[in-house]
């Protein structure tokens, strides 16, 4: 394989992604499910961008159409000839059918040393369980919540002064600079025929 095309999912302001495009990777599109600053971040360096709304799909209700949408996501991916998938802060669960087009193609990064602290509060249920430290985690991304194989993880010591803001700043300060590498990683293996899973194995 002579390039990979990545794929970057995001949501928010676009931090991560922007560690990426510093560290000078080759992202091929940037994909959201809500208009973000993120995807203007993406346009500003000339990456493609994708947006497919949750809101075209029941939006954040009880009837959001989780399959639908995820099915929709999926076949543009496919039509752009994606090969990897990096979650950078995406917001909506995707199920089966995105995991089946990337087995063992999609990467997380998730605020906590995995297993511990899953979900979506793990920032704060560090702090409410007095924890010393914490840390993220960069995993391949399975379709149960933060689970799948490991590829690296960083410590980040917990402050007496700590609150949930100033600690979760902290952890992506230390995000941002491992997950560009683990997926420069993960991209160089690719390259060389090898699947991500090796990694977690080695």
């Amino acid at each position: 394989m002579d390039r990979v095309r990545v794929a970057v999912l995001v949501s928010g302001s676009g931090t991560i992604l922007q560690s990426m495009v510093e560290s000078g990777l080759d992202i091929a599109v940037v994909g959201s499910d809500r208009p973000c600053r993120a995807l203007e971040v993406a346009s500003e360096v000339g990456i493609d961008t994708l947006l497919v709304e949750r809101g075209d799909f029941g939006g954040f209700s009880k009837s959001f159409n989780r399959s639908a949408y995820t099915v929709a996501l999926t076949t543009q991916l496919e039509e752009k000839h994606i090969d990897l998938v990096a979650m950078a802060g995406f917001g909506t669960i995707l199920s089966s059918e995105f995991h089946d087009a990337f087995p063992g193609r999609v990467l997380n990064t998730h605020p906590s040393l995995l297993p511990l602290y899953k979900g979506w509060h793990a920032v704060r249920q560090a702090l409410e369980e007095g924890a010393k430290e914490t840390g993220c985690t960069v995993h391949i991304a399975t379709e149960e919540l933060d689970e799948g194989p490991i590829l690296a993880q960083a410590a980040v010591p917990i402050l007496p002064s700590d609150d949930e803001e100033t600690l979760h700043e902290r952890i992506k300060q230390v995000e941002r600079a491992l997950y560009p590498a683990v997926l420069r990683r993960v991209v160089d293996a690719l390259i060389m025929d090898l699947e991500p899973l090796s990694m977690a194995l080695s």
